[in-house]
């Protein structure tokens, strides 16, 4: 009976947290403040979860998740020129946060230098469940856009580092080339997994044919759980492995890779809404009003001193090694754009399951500090970015290519979708010059499905239905992505649509 009323409750959980993202998507709050909610109120009605080891391995695990889909989910072609860049705001950018947040708490609220560093450590990285839920609807350059998504993505192992180092006590963390040391050798451990997995599972899921296609979206998310594992096992950063095995995954060109980024982000919104209610059940809501004024305190002092003297760093130092050049104006929405989510509650769970002093204050703390300053910086980025001229017009989609094996044929079925502010409207069939090897067999406009004729015009809006050959599908794929670019003429302006 009781794991019947379980999975009842955790149904109708899910429902209204699903129920409940429309109406936030329009606010333009992250959708994690909703879930916050729920657990909070179950927490007050009696079903009480206080466990903050469980709450710990739960919530790293969800992380997992989340990384794997943003990896997954981020276009290359889109963060590349951006990703020097968030390197050096996802390590020198977390190490100057770390310091300089510790530096303004620890004289104000009275505490000692190792709990100064952890709430640095647990406040250092933005969280990507936010930041994606609320920048990928904003219309921001690629560059700047991509450079913040990317940090997301990397910065969240440093920061596991950073905290699980200062939490194990003076043994692990003794001197300052130590704790250097360890955090770099599992980055590097963390990387080369990733790297490792992330290709040598997309050239296996190119040539093995699985019976069902529904095994290829279960296949790559279990890819990405075997490079978490595996960097773990050898004492690296699963969160740097999941994400990378994830971005490269997520790029490549494998089969039914629609498919697949709809399961993983279906599955990261499972993961979120369970990670959330669960840390909002965890909060004693009788204790937060007491954690508001010192969370106020070091939320002000994130926003308004670590974060922005920690981007201005980094992006002295990007200059330097002349690795790009970001403007004032950049600078101050690189700053802003910093969102807090569940990362730094679920990291606040580790001084706690280790039983460090004061750390249950910390908790609620870093709790009051997402849910305030979510609240604040949330729906004002929009205006933010207009205010500091950051926007950008809002630019074509990338083209969805989602491609079927036809092994017994040798051939591939490529279905097309064209977005608005694609360059292949007003294209006709025969102008996208597709190779000797592939057809475009049929199209389907406003419900209506057709044999396309040479002469037939692509519209937006249209699928398109593309038979090739296997030696032929990287090279149709390359053409159609040159012309949605560039249009008919894309290979006189030089565009192959490599990306």
């Amino acid at each position: 009976m009781t794991l019947n009323l379980s999975l009842l409750l955790g149904a109708l959980i899910v429902i209204a947290a699903i129920a409940s993202v429309r109406l936030v998507h329009r606010t333009g709050l992250p959708s994690l403040l909703v879930f916050l909610g729920f657990g909070m109120v179950l927490g007050s009605s009696g079903f009480t979860f206080d466990n903050p080891q469980v709450a710990q391995q739960i919530g790293l695990w969800a992380l997992a998740v989340i990384l794997a889909e943003g990896g997954l989910t981020t276009n290359w072609s889109r963060v590349r020129r951006s990703v020097p860049l968030a390197m050096v705001l996802a390590t020198v950018g977390v190490a100057v946060s770390i310091v300089v947040l510790a530096f303004a708490v620890y004289g104000p609220l009275g505490i000692d230098v190792r709990t100064a560093l952890i709430i640095g450590a647990i406040l250092a990285s933005t969280d990507a469940a936010a930041v994606f839920s609320v920048l990928r609807r904003l219309p921001l350059p690629p560059r700047l856009a991509g450079a913040l998504e990317a940090e997301s993505g990397f910065n969240d192992a440093p920061t596991v580092i950073a905290v699980v180092l200062l939490t194990g006590g003076t043994q692990a963390s003794a001197t300052v080339g130590t704790f250097l040391w360890n955090t770099a050798l599992q980055l590097v451990i963390g990387a080369a997994v990733g790297l490792a997995v992330g290709p040598a599972g997309a050239y296996a899921l190119r040539h093995v044919a699985l019976p069902a296609s529904g095994l290829y979206p279960i296949a790559v998310l279990a890819l990405t759980f075997i490079s978490y594992g595996g960097a773990a096992l050898l004492q690296g950063s699963g969160f740097l492995a999941v994400y990378l095995a994830g971005l490269i995954l997520g790029n490549s060109r494998l089969p039914h890779r629609g498919a697949t980024r709809s399961f993983a982000e279906g599955a990261a919104w499972l993961a979120q809404i369970g990670l959330f209610v669960m840390l909002g059940m965890l909060a004693d809501v009788e204790e937060l009003p007491s954690a508001i004024v010192p969370g106020l305190i070091i939320g002000t002092a994130l926003v308004l001193i670590a974060r922005p003297v920690s981007v201005v760093a980094a992006s002295l130092l990007a200059q330097v090694l002349h690795v790009d050049r970001v403007s004032w104006r950049e600078q101050a929405f690189l700053s802003w754009a910093g969102l807090r989510g569940a990362v730094p509650i679920v990291l606040a769970t580790i001084p706690w399951a280790a039983g460090i002093e004061g750390s249950k204050d910390v908790f609620n703390q870093v709790f009051v500090i997402v849910i305030v300053f979510t609240l604040l910086q949330g729906p004002t980025l929009p205006y933010a970015a207009k205010l500091l001229g950051v926007s950008a017009p809002a630019e074509a989609q990338d083209l969805s290519v989602e491609s079927a094996p036809l092994e017994e044929l040798h051939a591939h079925l490529m279905q097309v979708t064209v977005p608005e502010g694609s360059r292949l409207h007003g294209v006709e069939i025969f102008e996208l010059r597709l190779p000797a090897g592939a057809a475009v067999t049929l199209v389907v406009r406003d419900g209506r499905s057709f044999v396309p004729a040479p002469s037939t015009r692509i519209h937006t809006g249209d699928q398109l239905l593309i038979v090739t050959t296997v030696v032929c599908r990287d090279q149709a794929e390359r053409r159609l992505r040159a012309v949605h670019r560039r249009g008919k003429l894309a290979g006189w302006y030089g565009e192959q649509g490599l990306e």
